[in-house]
């Protein structure tokens, strides 16, 4: 049975392009797993994913070893607790205000410790705010802390990312087109490529075989003409080889 690994960052939802792959072939065992712990990037690289959600601030981490393709932007939102001032504004908090509140790391955070759930109970607590992806903030959502975007914030890209040497890229192309919102009939799915060069190869095949028939045809026909007019002494097409006597 054919596999594809595909990881995804915390707070990455690919759940509904995973679906409609399954869906489409559901004869690929399909693993797919959240990636807390390290540098999801490091799966391309140790041959541990054949691609990724990455999530990334900034230029694109595209390299020699790697192809990235940027989806979505995801919006910066600040976490506190319930009675915090940041409940006080409607929508969003301004950047330079929420720079003045004691902040959280995230990175403090590892899973070893408990993840971003451990740093929701800190924020729950009071004692600090933390700025992460809207997305994260959503995943790991409570019923003590509040959510706020940061106006001005620094926005993160989630793209998909995967080995520049691949050797068969196949059932990756497909999930890929899938995630781009291609349909599974359209021309840009490698599937629907191989099955219309498929078909162009018969066809040029049965061009081929049709024009040898005619070729042939032709040349037997000829062939005839020759033998015809042989029999007959003379010409093709005429009836006696010796031209006529003018009529005195």
């Amino acid at each position: 049975m054919q596999t594809l690994r595909i990881a995804y960052a915390t707070g990455v939802t690919p759940g509904k392009w995973m679906d409609r792959f399954k869906e489409r072939y559901p004869q690929v065992e399909l693993q797919a797993w959240r990636h807390d712990e390290g540098q999801i990037l490091d799966l391309l690289a140790e041959d541990q994913a054949d691609a990724v959600f990455v999530r990334y601030r900034g230029q694109s981490p595209k390299d020699h070893t790697r192809h990235v393709i940027p989806l979505y932007e995801e919006l910066e939102v600040v976490c506190a607790a319930k009675d915090h001032e940041v409940e006080y504004y409607d929508e969003s908090v301004p950047a330079e205000v929420v720079a003045g509140f004691p902040q959280l790391n995230l990175e403090d955070y590892p899973e070893a410790v408990g993840g971003p759930s451990v740093a929701m109970e800190v924020v729950a607590s009071g004692a600090q705010v933390l700025r992460v992806p809207q997305s994260i903030a959503r995943l790991f959502a409570r019923k003590d802390v509040v959510t706020r975007f940061v106006e001005d914030g620094e926005p993160t890209q989630v793209g998909i990312a995967w080995p520049v040497h691949m050797e068969d890229t196949t059932l990756l192309e497909e999930f890929i087109g899938i995630v781009r919102g291609r349909s599974a009939n359209s021309s840009r799915q490698a599937s629907v490529r191989n099955q219309e060069q498929k078909a162009k190869r018969v066809n040029d095949k049965a061009k081929f075989e049709a024009k040898l028939k005619a070729q042939a045809a032709a040349k037997r026909q000829k062939e005839l003409a020759k033998k015809q007019a042989r029999s007959n002494g003379g010409k093709p097409g005429k009836p006696g080889g010796a031209k006529g006597r003018k009529k005195r």
